[in-house]
C-alpha cells in the first residue's frame, strides 16, 4: 500500500466489466483501497469477484444512485465503450474507460463533451503513459537527449488473443499512437495504412501504420496478433542518438540508450556505433500507476495525463488510419496524399501548384502560384512559399518560414524555423557547376539557422552556414559561414555590423532601437544579450 495518497481510500470506484482486463483493474483498485462495487454482464462472474475482494455486485442502475461511488472503470468490450461512459458521465460520475475511448469519432467528441458539461474527469486507459521506461523515455526526449528527434518505429505483436468487436489497428495500436503523439507532441499531417485479413474478411489481423509529422519525424506501427511470439517495442531515433524501450525485457534492460550517430565526410554517411546502455528504472506495475493517476486526478481535480481530449487526437489518427486501410482495400491507392493531407490542417495550396507524393505540409502553411514542392520535401507550419518558389527534392524548412517570389531551395538546404527569403535570393548546390558535368554527388550542404534574412537578389554559396538572426543584405554573395547576428553586405560578402532579434541594426551602445534590448560582445566575438551575461 505504499505511495498511496492519503484520502485514496476515501474515493469509491466501481468496475464495470469482469473479463479478460476486468479483473486487473479490480484487482489494483482493490489494493489501493477504493474497489466499492463490481458489475458484470454475468451476474455470477459479478458475484465472485466481489465475493473475492469483500465489496457489492452491483447493476449499473444502483451504481449511479451511490454517492459513496465517485468513479467508475470501464472494461467491456470496444463497441461498449460509448454507451457505458455516456451512461455513467450523465450520471456525474467520473469515469476511467479502457482504450480506445469510442470506435466512432463523432462519439468520441460527444463524451468530452459530456464530461466538461457535467465536471466529471474522463480518463483513457493508454497504459504504457504510466510505465515507468515510457515516462523516463518521453523525459530524455524532452530534455533534448538524442537532438531533434528522425523516427519512431513500434511494434506490438503476438498470437492472440483475437478479437471480433475490433479488427488489430483498434485493439493494439491505441497505445502506439499515444506514446508516438506523446513523444512528438503534436498531431501527424498524413497517416497511410495497409492490413491483412486472413481470418475474416471485414477484420485486419496485420496493420503497418505510417504518420509524418509538420518537423519531419516519421513513424510506423506494426501490430498483428497473428505473430509467433510476443513482441513489444518502440525505438526512438535522433539526431544524436537513439533509445529502445522494449517490454519485452527483465527490468533493468527495459530502456537502453545507444550513441550511435551518422557522420557526414565528403557528402557521403557514415555510421558510427555507441555503446547501449540500460537505464534503471523504479519498478512499478504500470496499471497500479494508472489506477492511482485517476483516483489523484479525482482527488485534485487535476487534468489526467490521459484524458478525454488525448483520447480524442488518438481517436482521429485512428480514424485516419481505418479510412487509410479501407482505401487500400478498395483501389490500392493511398489515402493521403501532397494536396489531401487528411487533417484538419488549414493548409492553403494554389491551384496552379505542383505537390509531388511524399511531401508533408505543416498546419496553416500557403503555397501560392507556380509552386512546386519536389518529392521527400519537409515544409513545418505556417509557413508563406510565393510566386515560382521551387523546393527540393528532399529539402526541410522549419516552421514560420516565408520564402519570396522566384526562389528555388535545392537539395543540400536546410532552413531552420523563421527563416525570410527575399524574393529572387539564390542557393546553389556545387562549387563549380558546368552543364555537361554530372556533379550530384558533390552536392554540399547548406544551413540557413533560426530568424535569419535573406535579402532580394541576394547568393548563399553552399557549404555556408548562416547564423541565427544573421541579416545578408540585398545583393550579397555570401562566400564563407556568417556568425549570428551579423549584418552583412556587399561582393563577397563582409561584415558591416550587428543585427537584433528584431530586425534592426545595432548602433555602438548594441542596444536595439525597437525593443530596447541590451546585448554585449561576448567570447570569440559573439553577440549576446546582456540578461544572459
Amino acid at each position: 500500500m505504499n505511495n498511496i495518497p492519503k484520502s485514496a481510500s476515501d474515493i469509491g470506484i466501481a468496475v464495470i466489466g469482469a473479463g479478460f482486463w476486468g479483473k486487473n483493474l479490480i484487482r489494483n483498485f482493490a489494493e489501493l483501497g477504493s474497489l466499492k462495487a463490481v458489475s458484470d454482464a454475468s451476474d455470477g462472474v459479478a458475484a465472485q469477484f466481489a465475493e473475492q475482494y469483500g465489496v457489492e455486485a452491483l447493476p449499473f442502475t444502483s451504481i449511479i444512485k451511490r454517492d459513496d461511488i465517485q468513479g467508475v472503470a470501464i472494461a467491456t468490450p470496444a463497441a461498449l465503450h460509448y454507451e457505458h461512459a455516456k451512461y455513467f458521465l450523465e450520471a456525474g460520475k467520473h469515469v476511467y474507460v479502457e482504450k480506445p475511448l469510442a470506435l466512432d469519432l463523432q462519439e468520441g467528441e460527444t463524451l468530452c463533451r459530456i464530461a466538461k458539461d457535467r465536471g466529471c474527469m474522463l480518463m483513457v486507459g493508454h497504459l504504457l503513459q504510466y510505465h515507468p521506461a515510457f515516462i523516463k523515455l518521453r523525459e530524455l526526449v524532452n530534455l533534448g537527449a538524442f537532438g531533434k528527434l528522425q523516427n519512431i518505429a513500434s511494434t506490438r505483436l503476438n498470437f492472440g488473443k483475437i478479437r471480433r468487436e475490433e479488427d488489430i489497428l483498434w485493439s493494439f495500436a491505441p497505445h502506439d499512437i499515444s506514446m508516438i503523439l506523446s513523444l512528438v507532441n503534436d498531431m501527424p499531417i498524413r497517416v497511410d495504412a495497409i492490413g491483412a485479413h486472413h481470418l475474416h474478411q471485414n477484420i485486419a489481423d496485420v496493420t503497418t501504420t505510417s504518420m509524418t509529422f509538420p518537423g519531419g519525424v516519421a513513424a510506423q506501427i506494426y501490430v498483428s496478433w497473428l505473430h509467433p511470439y510476443k513482441e513489444q517495442r518502440l525505438s526512438v531515433i535522433g539526431e544524436r542518438g537513439m533509445a529502445v524501450f522494449d517490454d519485452g525485457e527483465p527490468w533493468e534492460r527495459k530502456l537502453t540508450l545507444y550513441g550511435h550517430e551518422v557522420d557526414w565526410s565528403d557528402g557521403k554517411p557514415n555510421a558510427k556505433r555507441g555503446d547501449g546502455t540500460a537505464v534503471e528504472l523504479e519498478q512499478n506495475e504500470p496499471l497500479r500507476m494508472e489506477c492511482l493517476h485517476f483516483l489523484e486526478s479525482i482527488q485534485t481535480g487535476n487534468t489526467p495525463r490521459t484524458d478525454g481530449a488525448e483520447g480524442l487526437r488518438v481517436l482521429n489518427v485512428l480514424n485516419a488510419a481505418a479510412k487509410s486501410l479501407e482505401s487500400h482495400r478498395m483501389d490500392g491507392k493511398p489515402s493521403f496524399s501532397g494536396r489531401e493531407q487528411g487533417m484538419d490542417n488549414n493548409i492553403k495550396i494554389h491551384a496552379s501548384a505542383v505537390i509531388d507524393d511524399d511531401v508533408v505540409i505543416g498546419e496553416g502553411s500557403r503555397i501560392w502560384h507556380f509552386a512546386h514542392v519536389l518529392s521527400g520535401s519537409r515544409i513545418g507550419k505556417n509557413c508563406v512559399l510565393g510566386q515560382n518558389v521551387m523546393v527540393g527534392p528532399m529539402v526541410s524548412i522549419g516552421d514560420g518560414c516565408k520564402i519570396q517570389n522566384n526562389v528555388s531551395v535545392y537539395k543540400g538546404v536546410t532552413l531552420e524555423e523563421g527563416v525570410f527569403c527575399g524574393p529572387s535570393a539564390v542557393f546553389t548546390n556545387v562549387l563549380n557547376p558546368r552543364a555537361g558535368v554530372e556533379r550530384k554527388d558533390e552536392f554540399k550542404e547548406t544551413l540557413v539557422k533560426k530568424g535569419a534574412t535573406i535579402g532580394a537578389n541576394a547568393t548563399i554559396v553552399c557549404g555556408c552556414t548562416v547564423g541565427e538572426f544573421a541579416f545578408i543584405g540585398a545583393g550579397a554573395v555570401v562566400t564563407k559561414d556568417v556568425p549570428p547576428h551579423a549584418l552583412v553586405v556587399g561582393t563577397p560578402a563582409r561584415q558591416t555590423g550587428w543585427m537584433s532579434h528584431a530586425g534592426e541594426k545595432l548602433g555602438e551602445d548594441l542596444v536595439c532601437p525597437r525593443t530596447g534590448q541590451k546585448y554585449f560582445l561576448g567570447y570569440n566575438n559573439q553577440l549576446l544579450l546582456a540578461e544572459n551575461k
